[in-house]
């Protein structure tokens, strides 16, 4: 079931990207040769007017084949005013980045459905008081409700959790909830040293309290959800971008990188997690999709951008002969960046698990 729960995820994704660019490329007035899900030897096609669309063996991404698209491609001159590179830069520019942008808006409205399906929330209530800690010191106790910090109402544990992070050190002013009393007390987060995302350790405030885990289905409507979607989409987006940075900049491990394998094992275990387990990892997955394709490399769509910025400025595009020899840097660099990410995936597989 692993299998089909991955290649569910990447189908659907793979599909999203690639009608991005096609059905920009049509109401460009491009014509489109073939619309492929898969690389490889065929497996199944059917031809509808002058496109062939494709299912193909290995099931690692997919393309739009454009008339003109390749460098020192022959056109017919009866074809010129339908190849790719007889058109302007702008509808260039658009049907390239349609592809991105559609995983990115796919991500925004599967996290709209998500929001509007309802996602669970921990209750702000205690369930353990941890010994000699600062909660204790103050009098809190399994059970309590806390319902305020700062006169800033809470519900929710991931609402006392973020102020009580952002204050170590600080004295906070704390209300609870104790069975039909409201009790109000001063608490002092004490500092302790955490581990972010990225790896880097920062100073943050706890004060030793776990949650009962008690949770409530919190839902909103279409138009909040959609912006909620968006919102998220963005978050991630930008998160994204850092990680690519700090892998870069060697704060975060090269091995941490993960391949196709990884991304098998993961879509299987949230899948079985749930649905909205399931839709969450696809979008976080689009959205790493269309952020990595954005990247200046050769032969991805961010190197096609970046070689039409190029033209823009210089009024005339780069001659083929070194459009093919960055495209033929740009295979090998993702070639070698695809070998690495399976030697990262293999490895991980055959390290022995530690005993739970």
């Amino acid at each position: 079931m692993t299998l089909l729960y991955a290649l569910v995820l990447l189908g659907i994704l793979i599909f999203v990207h690639e009608f991005g660019h096609f059905l920009f490329a049509k109401l460009s007035g491009v014509k489109v040769l073939t619309f492929s899900l898969g690389f490889g030897p065929k497996i199944f096609g059917k031809k509808v007017d002058d496109t062939e669309y494709m299912i193909a063996a290995v099931p690692l991404g997919g393309y739009v084949k454009m008339l003109g698209e390749d460098p020192g491609e022959e056109v017919k001159e009866s074809e010129r005013e339908l190849s790719f590179s007889s058109q302007p830069v702008y509808k260039r520019l658009s049907i390239v980045l349609a592809g991105p942008l559609f995983n990115l808006f796919f991500a925004a409205l599967v996290f709209c459905v998500i929001f509007m399906t309802g996602i669970p929330r921990l209750k702000a209530v205690i369930g353990e008081v941890m010994d000699d800690s600062p909660a204790m010191s103050a009098g809190l106790r399994a059970g309590d409700r806390i319902v305020a910090i700062e006169e800033k109402e809470t519900e929710f544990w991931d609402e006392i959790t973020e102020i009580i992070y952002q204050n170590p050190g600080n004295q906070l002013d704390i209300t609870i909830k104790r069975n039909n009393e409201t009790i109000g007390m001063s608490i002092v987060p004490e500092k302790k040293s955490s581990t972010n995302i990225f790896g880097e350790e920062s100073e943050v405030g706890m004060i030793g309290i776990k949650p009962e885990g008690k949770t409530e289905t919190i839902s909103f409507g279409p138009i909040e959800s959609l912006l909620l979607g968006i919102e998220r989409t963005w978050d991630i987006t930008k998160l994204t971008f850092i990680a690519i940075i700090k892998l870069i900049q060697q704060i975060i491990p090269a091995d941490t990188i993960g391949g196709p394998v990884m991304i098998f094992q993961m879509a299987g275990e949230q899948a079985q997690a749930g649905l909205t387990n399931f839709l969450t990892f696809m979008a976080v997955i689009s959205i790493n999709l269309g952020v990595l394709n954005l990247l200046p490399i050769p032969i991805l769509d961010g190197g096609h951008i970046f070689f039409m910025v190029i033209e823009s400025i210089r009024k005339k595009p780069l001659s083929d002969n070194i459009m093919i020899a960055f495209q033929r840097v740009g295979l090998a660099l993702i070639i070698a960046l695809m070998f690495f990410a399976l030697y990262n995936d293999f490895t991980r597989l055959l390290q022995p698990q530690p005993p739970h």
